[in-house]
């Protein structure tokens, strides 16, 4: 997206704004992960005669006499002893190595201290052991100390990370040069404003370890799925046009665009990709694209293709999905107008990418931001029909081994069929008292309703008690240890509707055939959600990442 800026570029403690990935992350640790202060060096460059511009390790090693250099070591090993029984972590240590922990990303520390002093002064720190650190690099090692270069590329070769990918944090220019000179990514942590011309060349400049926490965040690698809503939004906030023709946007929550023709029509678009297997690739890709575009308020009428294929795939493995995805269009009345077809090492199985656009008057676009306090949500079908289908079909043998008969792991792989909302958008559309359509999909039901509610600018209110699950998806669930409401759910469309037009819209949709549930209601502005069961206030459920991510095969 050419003219939009990254949303860390503007983060004043970033000095550029070059994309960044962090596999493993080094630190200092006087200062830096223990609080400032415990260890005073410039008494310690008195008691031993250094001069405060020089370093201390560089002072004792040139000095010619050994029983001189051993006394005046003594007092630096004391100091570094006594730090050590009275440290404490530095503010925000704890949460920046949990968040690093908890990412799977390795970790260093790189310091000119004793090992023994480390390992000591680390029993002082608050949730943060010696375990966290798969290396400890210090003066003990047979190698130049900082500012050389020697203790990062050391530290990278034991994590296993190239040094490019490797983050230094220190709050000492010794720290950033030797992290600058190994050829790493380095962060200053700025604890006293008079020392900061001394790191100009680090990538990162941080006050506080909180502030590191932020920046951190945007080099971990990410888990298969959807970016998290927060993150989401901080992508989507750099984003802006002058375009007036655009009526609805790039927002967490929207999956379709709305463009006014000048005319009496407007344009809706959506695009999603499908890296399926190829015979339910498909399908996938025409509903998923156009199930968005439904929920906008249009009928969706052309689509465009792009479709990847791995190098050694064959001309009937193309020709073969071209088909289907036109026989999947006839059906639904789509017209398959164009695209792009390529073999492409860039790919290790087919990647297909859908764009969809629909036609609607510009009265029929149904827009998030009309929802209003007391209007009913109502949910079609049952949570998690995707994830039923998806999880019968490829993990029917464990399902089986379960307990799960056969003929019910069939049935509930016939699930896939279900995941279009094409016909109770289409209804919905045509009553006066809808404010929004929202199709469920990642992140099941718990992550939509969060998406509607944002897109709306309103809390919602769920009555856990009342959402429909299939029995089918509860036995899968159950046999798995998933959370149904965290579930792919493709197949179910949210409405939000005037308590006026609730009634008839829920009959209109039951006598079309598709189930369809009143669940809750639109609450006052702002943001969040709220479980209630029974009348009594819960907790409404928050998923990182799809359920059906966590299983394996």
């Amino acid at each position: 997206m050419t003219g939009v800026s990254h949303p860390f570029v503007r983060h004043p403690y970033l000095r550029d704004g070059r994309p960044f990935r962090i596999c493993a992350v080094v630190f200092d640790f006087d200062g830096t992960l223990t609080r400032p202060g415990a260890i005073d060096f410039a008494a310690i460059h008195r008691a031993v005669g250094c001069p405060r511009g020089m370093g201390l390790l560089e002072f004792l090693e040139a000095i010619d006499d050994p029983e001189k250099r051993l006394r005046k070591e003594a007092i630096l090993v004391a100091a570094e002893t006594e730090a050590a029984e009275r440290c404490e972590a530095n503010d925000g240590a704890k949460e920046l190595v949990a968040l690093i922990r908890e990412n799977s990303v390795p970790m260093a520390i790189l310091t000119r201290n004793r090992r023994e002093a480390v390992e000591r002064a680390l029993l002082n720190l608050e949730g943060i052991d010696a375990d966290d650190f798969a290396c400890i690099v210090t003066r003990d090692l047979p190698m130049n100390p900082k500012p050389s270069p020697d203790g990062v590329r050391h530290a990278a070769c034991e994590l296993g990370v190239e040094v490019s990918n490797l983050l230094v944090i220190g709050d000492h220019a010794f720290d950033i040069e030797a992290g600058v000179r190994a050829g790493a990514r380095t962060m200053f942590l700025q604890t006293d404003p008079r020392v900061a011309p001394a790191a100009d060349d680090s990538d990162f400049a941080v006050r506080t370890l909180w502030e590191a926490c932020e920046v951190i965040r945007y080099g971990l690698p990410l888990p298969a799925g959807k970016l998290s809503p927060d993150l989401l939004e901080r992508s989507l906030d750099g984003i802006a046009h002058e375009d007036k023709a655009v009526l609805i946007g790039a927002a967490v929550g929207e999956d379709a665009a709305a463009i006014d023709l000048a005319g009496a029509e407007v344009l809706v678009l959506a695009s999603d990709p499908i890296t399926l297997a190829a015979d339910s690739m498909a399908r996938y890709l025409v509903l998923a694209n156009a199930n968005d575009v439904a929920a906008g308020g249009a009928t969706p009428r052309w689509l465009l293709s792009t479709l990847l294929f791995p190098a050694g795939s064959s001309a009937s493995e193309v020709f073969a999905l071209v088909r289907d995805i036109q026989e999947i269009c006839s059906t639904c009345g789509i017209a398959l107008c164009g695209g792009h077809t390529e073999i492409t090492d860039a790919v290790s199985r087919p990647v297909a990418v859908g764009t969809m656009a629909g036609a609607a008057l510009a009265s029929e676009v149904i827009d998030k931001r009309q929802m209003r306090e007391g209007d009913r949500i109502l949910m079609t079908k049952g949570v998690a029909v995707e994830g039923t289908g998806l999880i019968a079909r490829e993990f029917g043998a464990r399902l089986i081994k379960a307990g799960i008969p056969a003929a019910e792991v069939a049935e509930s792989a016939g699930f896939l069929e279900r995941i279009g909302i094409l016909e109770e958008a289409r209804i919905a559309r045509s009553f006066p008292g809808v404010t929004a359509l929202h199709d469920v999909t990642e992140g099941g039901l718990a992550t939509a309703v969060r998406e509607l509610g944002a897109a709306g600018g309103r809390r919602l209110r769920l009555h856990m008690e009342r959402i429909p699950v299939y029995r089918q998806t509860e036995r899968v669930c159950e046999a798995l240890g998933l959370d149904p409401l965290g579930l792919l759910g493709s197949g179910s469309l949210l409405i939000t509707c005037s308590p006026a037009h609730a009634g008839p819209l829920v009959d209109a949709i039951r006598a079309a055939g598709v189930g369809v549930a009143d669940i809750g209601e639109v609450l006052g502005p702002g943001e969040g959600v709220e479980g209630q069961r029974d009348g009594v206030v819960v907790e409404w459920p928050c998923f990182e990442r799809d359920e059906a991510s966590r299983l394996s095969r």
